[in-house]
């Protein structure tokens, strides 16, 4: 099987939140088509990373690119433009709109919206298309979730940034989203999702990235994650037997 075409390359970046270094001389790719985690403990640097790719935070070392073009100081709002759409996390749907007023806010970029990709949105997320003129704020948090998720796909996204989207989540949501996640790319849309729940991120995954204080220490598919000794203790609440 060959490999994927390259579509995001992260080289060697550094971000500084004032003297501290969060990241340090982080590199990955992700090929067209893949599904790719980051995984790492609170405060490893996995959101600070996704931020970094969306334009929320600049490098201060390093370069991004995307479809071979370098993107590292565009701004958030055109990097839409060009596929890369960013959920992040704790969801930040707007509360006082309506399910349906959301989702057209995801299409912003466009002049209007398509009744395709809108109809394709709540054939993903059929919870949605029961509370279409509910206020937002008023979702559960796993409606909130999908609301937030199918916002995104509005943007017509290459590229779909997923920041713990199982966070504050009972099981069965959490399955059932991650379900979706894999639906969605199905239809071509790359993933990166950062994650702590390292069970089911691996599972989708094709391939992994694990963080440490702002650094990459492991790497390879979700299968050869999984089956880590490392990954199992530290993630997954296996105690590992010394042989």
């Amino acid at each position: 099987m060959s490999e994927p075409r390259e579509l995001l390359r992260v080289t060697d970046i550094e971000v500084r939140y004032g003297a501290i270094r969060a990241l340090k001389g982080v590199s990955f790719t992700v090929g067209e088509g893949e599904v790719v985690a980051l995984l790492g403990a609170n405060g490893a640097g996995k959101t600070t990373t996704q931020k970094t790719i969306s334009g929320m935070l600049r490098p201060a070392v390093g370069s991004i690119t995307f479809e071979g073009r370098r993107i590292d100081g565009i701004p958030a709002h055109e990097l839409i433009g060009l596929g890369i759409c960013h959920v992040p996390e704790g969801r930040h749907v707007f509360p006082r709109m309506t399910v349906h007023e959301n989702l057209e806010m995801g299409a912003f970029r466009f002049k209007r919206v398509d009744s395709a990709d809108l109809e394709r949105v709540l054939e993903l997320f059929p919870r949605l298309r029961e509370r279409i003129k509910q206020q937002a704020g008023t979702l559960s948090g796993g409606e909130q979730q999908m609301l937030a998720i199918g916002r995104a796909l509005m943007g017509k996204p290459r590229l779909l940034l997923l920041d713990e989207p199982s966070m504050g989540l009972a099981p069965l949501i959490v399955a059932q989203i991650f379900e979706i996640v894999r639906e969605i790319n199905t239809t071509g849309v790359t993933v990166l999702v950062v994650e702590q729940n390292a069970a089911q991120a691996l599972t989708l995954a094709d391939r992994g990235y694990v963080l440490e204080t702002g650094e990459i220490v492991l790497e390879g598919t979700g299968r050869e994650l999984l089956a880590d000794d490392r990954i199992r203790a530290a993630y997954l609440g296996e105690e590992i037997a010394a042989s």
